[in-house]
């Protein structure tokens, strides 16, 4: 039985326990998790979780521990637990920016780290999940914190030093796609189009167009062209994309959501 542990137990915490307990991993794992905040500890109830009284308590009786507060909250976090991390606990922080080299300054100069940037997705069971296995852990502790968020949807392991430059292809992409979708449901209600049908169809479509991406075998140019009939209206409506710079645009996004990250990091 591996015993895992959470500090803070707000929504991506709680997802990320959601997922354990609705899996075959919660015959393999003890989660106790400690939030200040009671109302939150009590809904984990639910789950199977216990609830613990201090962040210390949680570092006492887990091997493997998470850390999901924000990152402003990390030095207040860090320093309350820093006499319980040991060089066998793996620590495993969710939170943009925050470096395995900040953790260790804060701890011990040998804590195993693992860096993970999760998306908001997650809560349903849906997330897309980047992991850094940093110096000192284990190809055995890396694949058990892997196989949470497996349970929690897709994950890919990245190299650390990419951990910042990732944050825009899922960690921030969700909000980028709801605003996507916002516009193309904004010019079906201003054609007056119930809203309701119109984010039905389109959702549906993202969904479609996702499997498409990741099962259909064929390239992201080869699928634009299927969809692209010559003279029709996809190419119509891609040529006014082409025009107004769509992929600069995006390529601009990433750049500033990764210098932000950048700034941002500890």
């Amino acid at each position: 039985m591996t015993n895992v542990g959470f500090i803070g137990a707000g929504n991506m915490g709680y997802a990320i326990m959601k997922g354990i307990a609705g899996s075959s991993l919660a015959q393999e794992m003890q989660v106790t998790a400690f939030d200040p905040d009671a109302q939150k500890l009590s809904r984990l109830a639910e789950l199977g979780i216990r609830g613990a009284a201090s962040g210390m308590e949680v570092m006492e009786q887990s091997s493997i521990v998470f850390l999901a507060v924000k990152p402003q909250m990390f030095d207040e976090v860090l320093s309350q637990i820093a006499p319980g991390v040991t060089e066998e606990t793996v620590i495993v922080s969710i939170a943009a920016g925050i470096t395995a080299q900040y953790i260790r300054s804060k701890t011990i100069p040998s804590a195993k780290v693992i860096l993970v940037m999760p998306n908001t997705p997650l809560l349903l069971g849906e997330g897309a999940s980047a992991l850094a296995k940093c110096e000192g852990v284990t190809e055995e502790e890396f694949a058990a914190v892997r196989s949470i968020f497996d349970a929690c949807g897709v994950t890919q392991a990245l190299p650390e030093d990419k951990m910042k430059e990732i944050i825009a292809i899922n960690g921030s992409s969700p909000a980028f796609i709801y605003l996507f979708a916002k516009a193309f449901t904004d010019y079906a209600a201003s054609e007056g189009i119930d809203s309701a049908a119109a984010l039905s169809l389109f959702a549906q479509s993202l969904i479609g167009s996702a499997k498409m991406l990741t099962d259909s075998g064929y390239s992201v140019e080869e699928l634009i062209r299927m969809v692209s009939s010559p003279g029709g209206t996809t190419l119509a409506g891609l040529d006014e994309l082409y025009k107004g710079g769509l992929e600069a645009t995006v390529d601009a996004c990433c750049k500033a959501c990764t210098k932000r990250a950048y700034e941002l990091s500890k």
